[in-house]
């Protein structure tokens, strides 16, 4: 059975061009509730441990920067189907590549500096929201 709950961060790229309020909109506009949300400036410390999965792979290290580059917007969101539904929400990781209407194709700015963030499994989402969230009871 598909979770209810999936992680979502508006990355440095986002915040910085203004798009917050418009991406929460889109969230919510989509049946999402927000269960915890906190306006954060990430140190590279804290970014590479989240994206430590990635820590072989040659785009580790500019994620990492990119991540601490600015403030960001990590956020649990409610749905039935949680996770799959908002990959297709959020698009393709490459902007170019995304689907009319998805947030990347509205917001995006490059592969990179592509947003926002979506956890890509039920058990992931889970380990995600309680990274930021560490007091955060989910049912």
């Amino acid at each position: 059975m598909a979770g209810n709950i999936t992680l979502t961060i508006i990355k440095p790229d986002a915040v910085a061009a203004g798009h917050t309020g418009k991406i929460i909109d889109h969230i919510i506009q989509a049946g999402y509730q927000v269960l915890a949300m906190k306006l954060m400036h990430q140190s590279p410390e804290t970014a590479g441990k989240f994206y430590e999965v990635h820590k072989e792979r040659p785009f580790y290290g500019d994620l990492v920067k990119f991540m601490s580059s600015g403030p960001c917007v990590p956020m649990v969101l409610k749905k039935d189907n949680a996770v799959e539904d908002f990959r297709k929400l959020i698009g393709a990781t490459n902007p170019a590549n995304a689907e009319d209407g998805t947030i990347r194709k509205l917001y995006a700015q490059s592969i990179e500096a592509n947003a926002v963030h979506g956890s890509d499994s039920d058990e992931n989402a889970h380990r995600e929201a309680h990274f930021y969230f560490s007091d955060l009871e989910i049912l």
